[in-house]
C-alpha cells in the first residue's frame, strides 16, 4: 500500500450538500431579533429609570449618614456655603474635622449628572438634602420626580 508520489498528503475533501444560508433567510432572523427588540426594549428601558432613582436615594443617605458624622465631629452640620465639599476637604474655621467623610476624594453627583442641593440649616429639618430627578427643577413625576432627605 504505498502512496504515489505525486499526490498530496492533506489532500482537502470536497464539501458535498452544505450551503450557506440565504438572503431570505438572513432577513427572516433580522425580523425576527428587530421583534423581539421592540417588546423587550421598553420594558427593560422602563427599569432603568427606576434604578436612577433608587440610586440617588441610597446616595442621599450615604451623604446625611456622613453630614451626622460630620455633626458629631465638628459640633455643627457645614453651612449652605460650605456645601457638602466640607464633607470631603476641611472648611476654614473649623476645629476638630477629621474627614474626608467620604470615600472618594469628590462630592458625588446624583444619577443624572447634576449636584445635590443642600441646604443647612433646612426647612425640614439640621439640613435639607435632595435631587431635583432627570430634569433638574423642582416637581415633576416619574424619573424627574423630586428625592429627599426628609421622607
Amino acid at each position: 500500500m504505498n502512496k504515489p508520489v505525486n499526490e498530496p498528503v492533506n489532500k482537502p475533501m470536497k464539501k458535498q450538500g452544505v450551503q450557506g444560508f440565504s438572503l431570505i433567510e438572513l432577513l427572516v432572523v433580522l425580523v425576527i431579533l428587530a421583534l423581539l427588540g421592540g417588546i423587550v426594549g421598553p420594558r427593560v428601558m422602563k427599569h432603568v429609570g427606576g434604578a436612577k432613582s433608587d440610586t440617588a436615594r441610597v446616595q442621599i443617605e450615604d451623604l446625611a449618614a456622613a453630614l451626622d458624622i460630620y455633626s458629631l465631629e465638628t459640633g455643627g452640620y457645614p453651612t449652605s456655603s460650605q456645601g457638602l465639599e466640607a464633607l470631603v476637604a476641611a472648611p476654614s474655621g473649623v476645629s476638630n474635622w477629621n474627614g474626608p467623610y467620604l470615600r472618594k476624594p469628590k462630592v458625588p453627583l446624583d444619577p443624572w449628572g447634576n449636584a445635590y442641593h443642600y441646604q443647612a440649616p433646612g426647612d425640614h429639618g439640621d439640613f435639607d438634602l435632595s435631587s431635583l430627578g432627570a430634569d433638574n427643577s423642582a416637581g415633576g413625576e416619574k424619573d424627574d420626580r423630586d428625592l429627599v432627605s426628609w421622607e
